[in-house]
């Protein structure tokens, strides 16, 4: 039996190829769209790829079941459990607690686990040629290393009205009526790490077992005194910002994801036809530089998504393919980097780039303003926004700020004053240059704060310092 976890850093997400050798037969659970990595796996371990399947209806990025299976001709297995309100709306093998799938020597157990969601699967693995007990379960969005998922994004995303405590109770009863019954050895493989905004606490370990999450993680004492009052309050506790794409990818994945089929490679366009589409707002132009970068020079009304790891994540908070049908113009240092964006992008429903420029020479310019810590006391601002998490202004913040993460902004512009500047800042200017731009995209009068919080609270120290020296 083979077991192959393909992860993507930009999402902290996980999916797995499993495949029966002497069958060369393969079963991918919880793929992306960019599907070529499940291809070529298969391929250089003998297999084809004769079944996809999902553990449940994910938030977080848009499943690639569809895709795969329209390029590999397997069938499909998504979960007919949760009820009437919970059931996928395209076609496919439905999947109940206990039903099974088998390759060859191996056989995959469903496991109904409710609680992050109402039809959330776990699969347990069994490779017969080995044993004839499970060994192995892929727990998607359930029981991640040290952590569980978390059962409030249906209030967050869906727009659901206090599921998240009938959800945290239906966790708790999962744990201790389908978790803690399998033996300490089983192997726990979740479809998210550290870094996912699934879950609070997650580890960046890629695995677990039973025994290790049984005696070591936060909700095992809660577990053991069968104090699910306590359980529910530690979980709901302290849950980050859900990103308002979520809400997208929830109903996307519940109809069925777009199937792209094959894709052209992405061509280089004409700098003068961009200039000519800019101005006839009829493309958006993507920077994909670091923000230090946009800094010293970008395109007018462009939106600044920096190139690498957070890619899909950062597109999401600034381009909504529901309102805006612009294609988008890259600007990349070359195609290869221009398709990994695109390949990124998809994962999130972002399937619109009509291709790549290297420079922005010819094209109408811009400068970001910026205002340096020590100068905004004195800045006249219609209001001082915080882009970071609740969690990280809470944990301190400028005094008066007003907190709205990146992931959620755009679709709360009704928090932002109607007139007047608006001064912006995150941790060190990251996510703070994201969010910025979509906000002067869409009209609004925004000036950085130079190095963000890092830089304020240093200056404040540095202000302190030399008030105390005197």
């Amino acid at each position: 039996m083979l077991i192959e976890r393909i992860y993507d850093e930009d999402l902290a997400q996980a999916s797995y190829l499993i495949g029966c050798q002497a069958r060369g037969e393969a079963i991918v659970v919880d793929g992306r769209r960019d599907i070529a990595v499940y291809q070529e796996l298969a391929r250089q371990n003998g297999m084809r790829i004769v079944a996809v399947t999902e553990t449940h209806i994910h938030a977080d990025y848009l499943s690639g079941t569809r895709e795969l299976a329209a390029a590999t001709g397997s069938t499909i297995y998504v979960s007919g459990e949760g009820g009437p309100d919970w059931q996928y709306e395209f076609d496919g093998e439905r999947l109940y607690d206990g039903s099974t799938i088998t390759l060859g020597n191996i056989t995959i157990t469903a496991v109904h686990t409710p609680g992050h969601t109402p039809e959330h699967l776990s699969f347990l693995v069994t490779d017969g040629a080995f044993s004839d007990q499970p060994g192995y379960l892929l727990s998607g969005d359930f029981v991640f290393s040290g952590d569980l998922g978390r059962p409030d994004l249906l209030d967050e995303a869906a727009g659901g009205v206090d599921t998240r405590f009938e959800g945290a109770k239906q966790l708790f009863a999962s744990l201790r009526d389908k978790f803690l019954t399998l033996p300490d050895y089983v192997q726990v493989h979740p479809g998210h790490g550290a870094g996912s905004a699934c879950g609070k606490a997650l580890g960046a370990i890629p695995s677990s077992t039973v025994g290790y999450e049984r005696r070591y993680a936060w909700w095992g004492p809660y577990l053991a005194a069968n104090d699910e009052q306590g359980f529910v309050a530690e979980l709901l506790e302290g849950q980050p910002d859900a990103h308002a794409y979520f809400g997208r990818m929830k109903r996307e994945n519940r109809q069925g994801p777009a199937v792209m089929g094959r894709r052209a490679p992405l061509a280089e366009l004409d700098t003068a036809d961009v200039a000519h589409d800019l101005a006839a707002d009829k493309v958006t132009f993507i920077d994909t530089r670091s923000n230090s970068e946009v800094h010293r020079g970008t395109v007018a009304r462009s939106l600044n998504i920096p190139a690498g790891k957070s890619v899909a994540s950062y597109g999401a908070w600034v381009v909504n393919p529901e309102t805006d049908n612009n294609p988008l113009v890259l600007l990349t240092r070359d195609q290869e980097q221009a398709q990994d964006m695109r390949d990124h992008l998809v994962r999130v429903g972002i399937d619109n780039v009509a291709g790549y420029l290297t420079s922005i020479d010819g094209l109408p310019a811009t400068t970001p303003k910026l205002i340096r810590p020590e100068e905004l006391e004195g800045f006249d601002a219609a209001m001082v926004l915080d882009v970071r998490n609740r969690t990280e202004h809470a944990a301190g913040h400028i005094p008066g700020s007003h907190q709205l993460s990146g992931g959620r902004l755009m679709w709360h512009l009704d928090e932002l004053p109607a007139g007047g500047t608006i001064v912006t800042y995150c941790q060190s200017g990251v996510r703070n240059s994201v969010a910025a731009s979509a906000l002067r995209r869409a009209g609004y009068s925004v000036v950085e704060l130079d190095g963000s919080y890092a830089a304020w609270t240093a200056s404040r120290s540095a202000r302190a310092s030399v008030e105390n020296a005197h």
